[in-house]
């Protein structure tokens, strides 16, 4: 396969189309971005990247980082995290408070916004200094020590975050939450902040494409089991109530963020991430999501 073509031309034919959709105004700090971005990065196995557009322009990764604070939880032996959270589709919203009723405050999965949250409560039972000890785990998955929460980012976050804050309450309510709540909901918010850029996102996922173990060092992140569930969520609750879009449409495990960032894996083989700013109307990026389905359809090469 032919990687740099295939990525280049894919690129130019998206970039050819009209640019749909909306940035996430909701979040005040994200309406800022220049709706024009468009970056690309494949990185394969051996750790050659391909790139196209703005790879090298850092962006606000959002709920992509739901899938670093699982690994987390996951890598500190917390079997137990699946008595506290279901690994089913949600289909509905990301953040609702109906279906958290119903289900007596265990959230679907660990991807939607209460699932995180309860993930980010593990974290600050077992870690001494839960939101340092954070960065630098995701620093050690990434190999890369510039990665950096976004202050500005999680204090916009906290400004407009009173659904978030709802669910913290709520699940605290249902001995779902066993930490302070503004602890928790804090480290949720500096979680959501996280910036990177399309190179240093598909490099940093390289782990869930190559068995669990990080590109280039094979420094174990997660076991080959780990790793196989770790995927197995992606591809049924990453996308939200858009996950059976992005498995008819591109047939591969990966995570979105409101950020307008996209990652996708295709195991032993390579890991992908795009970033639009524009979200569709299932908050998804428009452009990152119209360019990965091309891309797969061009190579031929999912899951399936």
């Amino acid at each position: 396969m032919d990687c740099h073509k295939i990525i280049k031309d894919t690129y130019v034919q998206i970039l050819d189309i009209e640019n749909k959709g909306a940035i996430a105004t909701y979040i005040p700090e994200l309406g800022k971005v220049d709706p024009a971005h468009f970056g690309v990065c494949l990185t394969t196995n051996d750790g050659t990247q391909y790139t196209a557009g703005d790879a090298h322009i850092s962006f606000s990764i959002q709920s992509i980082a739901k899938v670093l604070s699982l690994s987390f939880a996951l890598s500190l032996g917390h079997t137990s995290i699946w008595q506290r959270l279901d690994v089913e589709p949600s289909g509905s919203a990301f953040n609702s408070l109906v279906q958290l009723e119903t289900e007596n405050g265990i959230p679907r999965n660990p991807l939607i916004n209460a699932g995180a949250i309860v993930v980010c409560d593990i974290l600050c039972s077992h870690l001494k200094d839960p939101k340092n000890e954070l960065i630098e785990y995701i620093r050690d998955v990434a190999n890369d020590p510039t990665i950096n929460f976004s202050d500005k980012i999680a204090q916009s976050e906290k400004s407009n975050g009173y659904r978030n804050v709802a669910l913290v309450n709520f699940m605290k309510s249902f001995g779902n939450i066993k930490n302070d709540v503004n602890q928790v909901i804090d480290l949720y918010f500096y979680l959501s902040s996280i910036e990177m850029t399309c190179c240093q996102l598909s490099k940093t996922f390289g782990y869930l494409a190559n068995g669990g173990k990080q590109l280039i060092t094979n420094k174990e992140i997660l076991t080959r089991s780990q790793s196989k569930r770790v995927n197995a969520i992606m591809q049924t609750c990453g996308f939200y109530d858009a996950a059976g879009v992005f498995a008819y449409h591109v047939g591969l495990p990966g995570k979105s963020g409101v950020g307008g960032g996209i990652v996708a894996v295709l195991p032993n083989a390579y890991t992908i991430s795009v970033w639009s700013p524009k979200l569709n109307e299932r908050g998804n990026s428009y452009r990152g999501m119209k360019f990965l389905e091309l891309f797969t359809d061009t190579t031929h090469e999912t899951i399936f």
